[in-house]
């Protein structure tokens, strides 16, 4: 008598594809639900549009091609976006940033914003700029964002080195991001293990009230050229002579 084999159910099916112009409002959602120390930003920001514009719309509008996206059977549950054309990204920001302060500072004003939303507008106008560290003015950069449910490393490392292979196909040679860390000295270690070099780092104040320790972002920055893959070699040594520290005019 032949006895069946109750069958296991199947594996999620997870693709690393580039970006299309229907995943927009998906990558907007995300963006929005990561934006807290990787939850939901809507205890510190209520406005979700306006946070997605700042954070998200140059490259969903102007670079779409540097965008990749992570799709759990078919849904998109995360997305890396970053840029190769630094001084148009600068350009853009130039035109876009006044926009986005004119709009929040409407909406401040008219709308019944929440105590913690007016603090975080606040924060923006007076420290913002202040607390962001130094980072290098003709290298492209990075950064990604995953919903929990492949929030994981294997996840991260896939996406990323998808990435990296998109950069090292267009001849780039380096590449930074800006990350959160909770702590100086493990955070300097930890990244050196993937590969990254810390080359500035401040605390930022726009959390201190819903998270009782300190906050750090971090810039780092990696070379291609050593290590094309989120693993690589502990690169600890001095900056290259093409990346130039941050003056006392750059981090006042």
């Amino acid at each position: 008598m032949a006895v069946e084999t109750p069958s296991l159910p199947a594996e999620p099916r997870r693709v690393i594809r580039p970006y299309r112009p229907e995943d927009r409002e998906t990558v907007r959602a995300i963006c929005a639900n990561t934006g807290f120390l990787s939850k939901p930003i809507d205890p510190v920001f209520e406005d979700r549009e306006l946070f997605a514009d700042y954070l998200t719309r140059y490259y969903t509008d102007i670079e779409p091609e540097s965008t990749y996206v992570c799709e759990l059977d078919g849904v998109v549950k995360g997305y890396i976006m970053g840029s190769r054309f630094p001084k148009r990204k600068s350009f853009y920001e130039v035109w876009l940033f006044p926009t986005l302060l004119a709009r929040g500072l409407w909406r401040y004003f008219t709308r019944p914003y929440k105590p913690s939303t007016r603090q975080y507008i606040r924060w923006i106008i007076a420290k913002a700029r202040k607390e962001n560290p130094f980072t290098p003015p003709d290298i492209p950069h990075l950064h990604f964002n995953l919903l929990p449910e492949v929030r994981n490393v294997a996840h991260s490392r896939e996406m990323i080195d998808t990435y990296f292979k998109y950069l090292i196909d267009h001849g780039e040679k380096q590449v930074y991001a800006q990350v959160v860390a909770y702590e100086t000295r493990r955070a300097g270690r930890m990244f050196a293990k993937y590969g990254f070099r810390v080359i500035d780092e401040r605390e930022v104040t726009k959390f201190r009230d819903y998270y009782p320790k300190k906050i750090y972002l971090f810039t780092i920055l990696k070379d291609l050229t050593l290590s094309a893959s989120l693993y690589g070699a502990d690169v600890r040594d001095p900056i290259p002579k093409d990346v130039s520290k941050p003056s006392e005019r750059d981090i006042s």
